[in-house]
């Protein structure tokens, strides 16, 4: 593992997600071979990890398995097994959502078709396992069991959380109150991005299948959520750089909190309106009307108020990682997993 070296935050971070994002890059190369039908199936599925990404699920994983005393050839194959799951739901999403856009570059789907699509995002899924028992042989059965068990769980979590923002689209709610966003993030996103990563890491560099895990659901959960929040913000105010649709969660109808925040502030007549825009099929939907309901979440407060409850959600982990990481000494990976929480809410890109 790379020794310690005190240097300032961003530099850690910046330098950890780098070498991990290489290390993890390098070795998912092996699980998306060259064989037939290469045109419709493997290249399809090396599609999207080949686009790049800032690697924050597994260098999460990685640094986390650092911390607990893993060394990173004990944690490679989970942290590609992240990455390849990411991918694969990643695929799906962008279906779901009908987006046209993905790291810059049209969907999978725009340029295949959603059949072709379906089966590489379902490839990418199956695939996923086989680093996990792969690594069978490093970490023991009991162990690669015990992991087992964590994939089981956060994928329950996350078709939970994808069903019920689909649910919500599908009903045309416009009843949901914040709470009911914080449970959507907390399964959609909290478990496959942080809690999962660090739980496993954890599991890894400990080696005990009975370690108690709570301490870093919470973090993953208030890290999670402010992560989410901020590509909520992001969505509304990034540029080209952004690497998606600007203003694509309303075309999409997605229930944002700041979305929840407008509903709340808005007349009766407006409300009706915003529901009435977001009951219509996404083709009937226009940018006219988008940029009316964005401009509206800035006249109204809604990306503010927003912005707050992430930095709540930040100084909320920043307590909750004292609790999951304060027995670990000072690291070069302990200050890469702190740094995250600034920089999720503070990230531009």
């Amino acid at each position: 593992m790379t020794p310690d070296v005190k240097t300032k935050p961003t530099s850690d971070l910046r330098d950890v997600l780098e070498e991990y994002g290489t290390l993890t890059r390098d070795a998912l190369q092996d699980y998306l071979p060259k064989l037939e039908p290469q045109r419709y199936l493997y290249d399809l599925i090396a599609d999207y990890p080949a686009r790049g990404g800032k690697m924050l699920r597994p260098s999460l994983c990685l640094a986390t398995a650092s911390v607990f005393g893993a060394s990173a050839e004990d944690a490679v194959l989970a942290a590609v097994s992240i990455e390849l799951l990411h991918n694969a739901l990643l695929v799906h999403d962008d279906i779901q959502d009908e987006s046209d856009e993905r790291r810059g570059e049209p969907t999978l789907h725009a340029q295949w078709g959603v059949p072709l699509a379906i089966n590489a995002g379902d490839a990418l899924g199956f695939f996923s396992l086989r680093p996990l028992l792969e690594n069978s042989l490093r970490l023991g059965s009991r162990m690669t069991l015990r992991i087992l068990a964590e994939a089981d769980r956060m994928a329950q979590e996350s078709a939970e959380g994808q069903a019920l923002e689909l649910g919500w689209q599908h009903d045309n709610r416009g009843d949901l109150a914040d709470a009911d966003y914080m449970e959507m993030v907390l399964k959609k996103t909290c478990w496959l991005t942080t809690i999962y990563p660090l739980r496993m890491g954890a599991l890894i560099g400990t080696r005990r299948a009975r370690y108690d895990l709570d301490p870093l659901l919470r973090f993953g959960f208030y890290l999670g959520t402010a992560f989410q929040i901020q590509d909520d913000v992001l969505n509304l105010l990034g540029d080209a750089r952004y690497g998606k649709e600007i203003g694509g969660d309303i075309l999409e109808g997605k229930r944002t909190l700041i979305l929840l925040h407008l509903m709340r502030e808005s007349s009766t007549t407006e409300h009706e309106d915003i529901l009435r825009f977001l009951g219509k099929p996404r083709d009937e939907r226009t940018i006219l009307e988008v940029e009316h309901i964005r401009a509206a979440m800035g006249e109204r407060g809604s990306i503010e108020y927003a912005q707050a409850v992430a930095r709540g959600m930040a100084d909320a982990a920043h307590e909750a990682f004292d609790d999951a990481f304060g027995h670990a000494s000072d690291s070069r990976d302990r200050r890469f997993i702190e740094a995250l929480i600034d920089y999720v809410i503070e990230r531009e890109l």
